[in-house]
């Protein structure tokens, strides 16, 4: 179950960052303008946004390894699609299909893992999980570049199609009897309905903010984006209106209102945009102010991803030793501290002290993703592990597109090298709020209850001599799973 869950957010990876690189050839070879090439990756994540808590939904309801085959599947399909398509509108159509199978198996890799650990060594899957999102993000670009040059763009949409290949069978080794395939005996007989309706006004408030965030760097705040923004809030009151007046809300009330999901989602959102926020006038930054090329560039940043990585394992150790809370809040005064110090930066600056800023910056969202993600996937009952997911994956895609957007409006229409300092401080205030919603997550007594209460819950809680849980159907789907180390 581990395998197939980083195998397949690997697959998500590794395509979304060889892409950017891919992008400038993809142009190009098929005589496309610059909106419409953007459109293959907004029209992915558009789509993406809109449908993950649905997708979710449908993995609570009918299995997640079911919904993570389907949209392995459908990925893998749509990659090849678009390594075959003849011109740009090709691409941005199967991008958006590519999109709908995205959607559907980004919240499974975190269901399955619901379903099948316990709750007192989730995060020990997770961090492993986090660990190789870290090293398929970095590795990306660098595999992106080298199968274009020597290769062709094509090449990049083909490059996923191993990956989707051993998360299918992987998905498909599971032994039936576990409890990522469909609802448990006792919940069978109160499955939840889908709430179509709600997934409906759901979708479309997000397409319309993500939609908005994404064009508000290059459009400000014009007619277009402010307009964008009151229709996506107008149907997020509907939406709430309707979740409260449903028998089966898509988002349950008591969901959102519960202490161990809604202040670490707020985290989430904050880290990730502080991050992007950040990343993206340092780019900038590091090539019209410094000089730097793109590989030299990407070389400063290195520490970025190698402690991202280091910090995902490390973070699940310290929060069995001081708790949850403690290390997220430490978690985000390192992402505070790295945009405070990169928005110090000037033309003199050397090597250490912007690899010092990437360090600080990659350790602070390690930390963070792990133990947030943790706490919202363990504080949702099974019967919710997708909607969960989804919710937290949702955030982690708004995330990074508000980041951008706050920086481009702190920076005031100056060029985002040059603004580096006040679009730092501006990511910087967004890890202040951050901080002050971790501060509200529960504490180190809470979180052992809740480890707890989750392996009685599911009773598979006893360990042997080997560390593999027995005394419950699909035992055989641990082997080789290294289950007692965090």
């Amino acid at each position: 179950m581990l395998t197939a869950s980083i195998t397949g957010a690997v697959l998500v990876a590794v395509d979304g960052t060889a892409l950017t690189v891919a992008q400038p050839a993809l142009r190009h070879d098929l005589h496309a303008s610059v909106t419409a090439v953007q459109w293959a990756s907004t029209g992915y994540l558009v789509t993406v946004a809109a449908l993950l808590v649905f997708a979710g939904r449908l993995g609570d309801r009918y299995g997640h390894r079911r919904v993570f085959a389907l949209g392995v599947t459908g990925f893998a399909a749509s990659s090849l699609g678009i390594a075959l398509a003849p011109g740009i509108g090709w691409v941005v159509a199967l991008r958006v299909l590519q999109g709908v199978a995205g959607a559907l198996l980004q919240p499974a890799t975190l269901g399955m893992l619901r379903a099948a650990w316990p709750a007192d060594r989730l995060s020990g899957a997770i961090a492993i999980r986090t660990a190789a999102i870290g090293l398929a993000a970095a590795a990306g670009p660098l595999v992106g570049g080298a199968l274009t040059a020597h290769f062709g763009w094509r090449s990049v949409f083909l490059l996923g199609l191993p990956f989707a290949a051993a998360a299918l069978l992987a998905a498909l080794a599971v032994p039936t009897g576990t409890g990522s395939t469909g609802p448990r005996p006792a919940e069978a007989g109160r499955r939840t309905g889908l709430d179509l309706p709600g997934a409906a006004l759901l979708a479309l408030a997000l397409a319309c903010l993500v939609q908005t965030l994404v064009a508000l760097p290059d459009r400000g705040w014009s007619a277009g984006p402010l307009l964008g923004l009151a229709a996506a809030g107008a149907l997020g009151l509907v939406l709430a209106r309707h979740e409260r007046r449903t028998a089966d809300p898509l988002l349950p009330p008591a969901l959102l209102r519960s202490a161990a999901v809604a202040p670490p989602l707020v985290v989430l959102l904050a880290a990730s945009a502080a991050l992007q926020g950040t990343l993206f006038p340092a780019v900038y930054y590091l090539q019209d102010v410094l000089g730097l090329d793109p590989l030299q560039s990407a070389l400063r940043a290195v520490p970025l991803a190698a402690t991202m990585i280091l910090a995902a394992p490390g973070s699940a150790w310290l929060a069995k030793r001081h708790g949850e809370r403690a290390v997220v809040l430490s978690g985000m005064a390192l992402v505070t501290a790295g945009a405070l110090l990169t928005a110090g930066l000037g033309p003199g600056s050397g090597t250490v002290a912007i690899g010092g800023c990437f360090a600080l910056l990659g350790t602070g969202f390690g930390t963070v993703m792990v133990t947030a993600t943790t706490v919202v996937v363990r504080g949702a009952s099974a019967a919710r592990a997708g909607v969960a997911g989804g919710l937290q994956q949702t955030v982690l895609n708004i995330g990074p597109a508000l980041g951008i957007a706050l920086a481009t409006t702190a920076a005031g229409g100056t060029d985002p090298g040059a603004a580096l300092a006040p679009a730092a401080l501006a990511m910087a205030a967004v890890a202040g709020a951050g901080t002050a919603a971790a501060a509200r997550l529960p504490g180190r007594a809470a979180g052992a209850a809740a480890d707890r209460a989750g392996g009685r819950a599911a009773g598979r809680v006893r360990p042997t001599g080997r560390g593999l849980p027995v005394g419950r159907p699909g035992a055989a789907d641990w082997a080789g799973v290294p289950v007692n180390r965090p």
